[in-house]
């Protein structure tokens, strides 16, 4: 069985970097999630994003040397709601890279995996679209009243 070239071959060095570059000043920008960011050396982050996601695709000698990610996010309460959101700027990154599908489907996987070590409620996973909502219409205006004919004609004197 041949195998195509590992994920990180896909992408590659500089590629991944822009790509968490991007993705990292989205999520410091972002109106959702951005203040959990505020303080944090942006630089640092996206050096042990880049030594996740590059082990995780492949990349030979590359080493992750950050705190176990539960570990690292214990001390911050993460909720659902907000794991998603970043997913959600994650996968619109990942497309305005035109990052390769199968290296999409490896990140966008092992990132959905990675859940339970960060957030704190369980259970808050959005496996399902959302319900179609009835958007509320106003009642169509009361029909006009008859009137009586108007009759045209002479005026009366």
């Amino acid at each position: 069985m041949t195998r195509g070239p590992a994920p990180f071959a896909r992408i590659g060095e500089a590629k991944l970097r822009a790509v968490l570059a991007d993705f990292y000043d989205r999520v410091f920008a972002d109106v959702m999630i951005g203040f959990m960011f505020a303080g944090k050396d942006r630089a640092h982050l996206i050096e042990r994003e880049y030594e996740l996601t590059a082990k995780l695709l492949g990349a030979p000698g590359v080493a992750y040397r950050g705190l176990p990610l539960r570990t690292a996010h214990a001390r911050h309460t993460i909720f659902g709601g907000q794991f998603e959101r970043r997913l959600q700027i994650l996968k619109e990154t990942l497309a305005d890279h035109d990052v390769d599908p199968e290296v999409r489907r490896v990140w966008l996987e092992h990132t959905l995996a990675l859940r339970p070590q960060i957030t704190h409620d369980r259970g808050s996973e959005c496996t399902d679209p959302p319900p179609k909502l009835a958007i509320a219409q106003p009642d169509p205006p009361p029909a006009p009243a008859p009137t009586a004919p108007i009759k045209l004609g002479r005026r009366p004197r």
